[in-house]
């Protein structure tokens, strides 16, 4: 069974990575099964010095949850060697119940593919009694695929010219259709024998398990013949011998299709609906095979579980979300787009922080806090309510916070000032870094908007960071499918938040929503410091006035 992934929004914050990490580790304590916390984005300054304070390691980045093709049952079949016989190559796709094998270099590269049609049309088609010399095919193949082995010569030498010849004949006659280089099949005559020799045929084979006079080795190995003994009576040596061709004689080489774990499993679908090919080799990144994957492998993808954290909107959702099955939603937002399979476990309260109530769950559920996981529940509290400042914050949140910190060991007041700091360092980050870190976007009748913030405790690291913020939004607007674009310079000691905005009619939207004269592209809100509760609500009802 596959890990259940749990996750929180674009752009992460610190609560979304804190809530995935905290809520994985409860339910892996509830049920026992494997939950893994994922992140859809890259994370803050702020995030970081949380996860190093506490020694945890980032989660996992998954830009996507469309399937790949690393999510689909493939079959973990090895491959086969050029040089392997037919015969062996039969054997082993029987053995293993294949109907098609790659052939692979002593690498594991792909050197061509080999099916039973393949195969069967090998031995439906070819009639040609010249067909183990054009393929080259080594003497030892030969003596294994008749259960012999070779008693003159070397084995690992090709027969590379002339054709097969069975010596059905008087020796007189057989002076007439044999040529140099043929391969002759025959029995224990020995005249028959010294006459193949004779005529400078390449090989003989001698059936029956006849046991090869000393004088036909010497002869034969004078005039460079080479001497297979089988077990096997004429007509059986004939009727197998094509077996030993090596499998690179008839394998497919061009045009070989192959996919990699990554590949997502739309396009490969799209690239096989309209072959008559059953299986396809799977390669890994370096391009070494590792499997075959089927076109039924494809059809019964199972759907991979999401838990989503901090959100509940489908815009701000980890890409390919429809292809995932949502289990779970933990969130303190409004509810919005989000639609499941099936009826699902949905925890939405208006508090501060998802945090808060994936702490509250801990304690619902009788299971422990580590000193590691109250620290990351805490840091997202401090975080997510501005050290209590926000008026998305409630008294359950502070309550929680300082409850998590006596476990976590941290005096709030001084680690949150830290925290802060860390976040703040806003002048060493391009001004694209800047409007992404806490980035999310919204619909509003038809409308569409981005809101981002950012958080300091410096006003002229603020003043600083408008002056590049501006251009970049005026450059951004056209090309970022948005009407509206707004950014939020949220100033914690002073709790004020200067509002950036860009787009048409966003300064009428911006005066309709906080009844204010606002200059040409920002305004200074005083006392607002969330933008869920005190800027996303107003600009919304805003844009439904002037409609």
């Amino acid at each position: 069974m596959k890990s259940t992934i749990v996750i929180g929004h674009k752009n992460p914050d610190t609560d979304s990575i804190c809530s995935a990490i905290c809520y994985a580790d409860l339910k892996h304590q509830i049920t026992g099964e494997e939950y893994t916390p994922c992140r859809a984005g890259e994370i803050n300054s702020e995030t970081e010095y949380v996860l190093n304070h506490f020694g945890v390691e980032t989660p996992r980045l998954m830009e996507s949850i469309e399937p790949t093709v690393s999510d689909v049952q493939y079959r973990e079949t090895g491959g086969i060697d050029p040089q392997s016989s037919l015969k062996r190559a039969w054997e082993y796709m029987r053995d293993n119940n294949i109907q098609t094998v790659p052939v692979l270099t002593k690498r594991g590269k792909i050197k061509g593919i080999l099916t039973l049609g393949d195969q069967a049309r090998f031995y439906m088609e070819d009639q040609d009694p010249s067909a183990l010399s054009k393929a080259k095919t080594p003497y030892s193949n030969i003596a294994d695929t008749l259960q012999g082995e070779v008693v003159v010569g070397d084995p690992d030498e090709c027969f590379s010219k002339g054709k097969v010849v069975v010596a059905a004949a008087n020796p007189d006659v057989m002076e007439d259709y044999i040529d140099e280089h043929d391969m002759v099949l025959l029995g224990d005559r020995y005249e028959s024998q010294l006459c193949a020799i004779e005529m400078k045929a390449g090989c003989i084979v001698i059936g029956l398990g006849s046991k090869v006079p000393v004088t036909i080795k010497k002869i034969a190995q004078d005039m460079g013949c080479t001497v297979i003994v089988s077990p096997l009576d004429t007509y059986s040596c004939a009727k197998l011998i094509n077996q030993a061709v090596p499998v690179r004689h008839i394998m497919r080489k061009d045009n070989i299709i192959t996919f990699n774990l990554n590949d997502l499993v739309s396009d490969v679908k799209n690239a096989v609906s309209k072959l008559r090919i059953r299986y396809f080799p799977i390669m890994d990144d370096d391009n070494k095979y590792i499997g075959m994957i089927s076109q039924r492998n494809l059809l019964n993808i199972e759907r991979r579980k999401v838990i989503l954290v901090d959100h509940n909107e489908k815009g701000q959702a980890v890409d390919g979300i429809r292809t995932g099955e949502v289990i779970e939603v933990i969130d303190h937002h409004r509810i919005d787009s989000i639609e499941t399979l099936n009826p699902i476990y949905f925890r939405n309260q208006p508090l501060g922080c998802t945090a808060t109530i994936i702490s509250m769950m801990y304690r619902e559920n009788n299971k422990s806090i580590s000193p590691t996981i109250a620290g990351l529940l805490c840091s997202a509290i401090i975080s997510d309510t501005l050290m209590f400042r926000s008026p998305t914050c409630t008294p359950a949140d502070e309550s929680a916070a300082r409850y998590l910190a006596q476990i976590a060991g941290i005096d709030v007041e001084k680690y949150a000032q830290a925290m802060f700091n860390a976040g703040s360092k806003l002048g060493k980050k391009t001004a694209d870094e800047i409007f992404h870190i806490d980035c999310k976007q919204f619909k509003a009748e038809g409308v569409s908007l981005t809101v981002s913030q950012v958080t300091s405790v410096s006003a002229k690291e603020l003043e600083k960071t408008k002056a590049k913020m501006l251009p970049y939004m005026e450059n951004l607007l056209p090309n970022s499918g948005m009407d509206m674009l707004f950014m939020m310079l949220t100033n914690i000691i002073e709790e004020s938040t200067e509002l950036l905005f860009i787009g048409a009619n966003s300064k009428s939207v911006v005066q309709t929503a906080f009844e204010v004269e606002p200059s040409d592209s920002s305004v200074i809100l005083k006392g607002v410091v969330s933008r869920k509760k005190q800027v996303l609500s107003p600009l919304i009802n805003a844009i439904d006035t002037l409609q």
